[in-house]
Parts: C-alpha cells; structure tokens; sequence
C-alpha cells in the first residue's frame, strides 16, 4: 500500500459523465477500490493552473494502474504520481464544487 499525490488534467468536455457516474454510485461500487476514488474525488482541488490535485491510496503494484484502466484515464489526461507520507489537502477550488458548476454550465447552455 502507498499514498500518492496525483496531479492530472480534467477532460472538461467530460464532467457530466463523470458527475453522473458519482451520483449513480457506480464508482464507488467499483471494486476494490471505487470508494477510495470517490473519497480522493472528495480530497481533490483545481489548482489555478487549472491542474486537479488529490491524494489517493493505492494497492497495486502500478501507481493506480486499476484506477486508471477503469476510471481516471477516461476522465483525466496527464496522470502523474508521486509517493507521499499521508493524506494531503492542497490549496485550491475543490473538484466536486468546479465539476457540479461545470455540469449546470454545459446543461444551461442546452436550454
């Protein structure tokens, strides 16, 4: 087991699947580690530079390779991972807040 500080670029054309899925419980049903990637979702913040920052732990051998084949290559471009101690919170708007606007931005646009 390890804790990463994972860095990542949000697809934003993507936000209302990744709203819905959130919402439906679906990834958090994901075994085995679905609810940790809701849990560190929850951690996450947008950095001014419009990078995403959470801190995740993660059982395989591959940095978060079961999360990414399954979860975070779909929503996320350029992944990159490094070890820390702990759980980390990190300066910035948190994701869950700039997604939800996200998904009323592109829904209002609709109507």
């Amino acid at each position: 087991m390890a804790i990463y500080r994972v860095t990542a670029r949000f697809k934003t054309d993507m936000a209302a699947e990744l709203r819905r899925k959130l919402d439906d419980g679906s990834i958090a049903a994901q075994e085995p580690d679905g609810q940790e990637l809701v849990d560190a979702f929850d951690r996450a913040t947008v950095t001014e530079s419009g990078d995403v920052c959470w801190s995740e732990t993660c059982y395989c051998p591959t940095p978060l390779a079961h999360e990414r084949a399954t979860v975070l290559d779909r929503f996320f471009d350029g992944l990159a991972t490094e070890p820390i101690e702990s759980y980390q919170r990190y300066e910035g708007r948190p994701f869950l807040e700039y997604l939800g606007d996200m998904v009323e931005t592109s829904s209002d646009r609709l109507t």
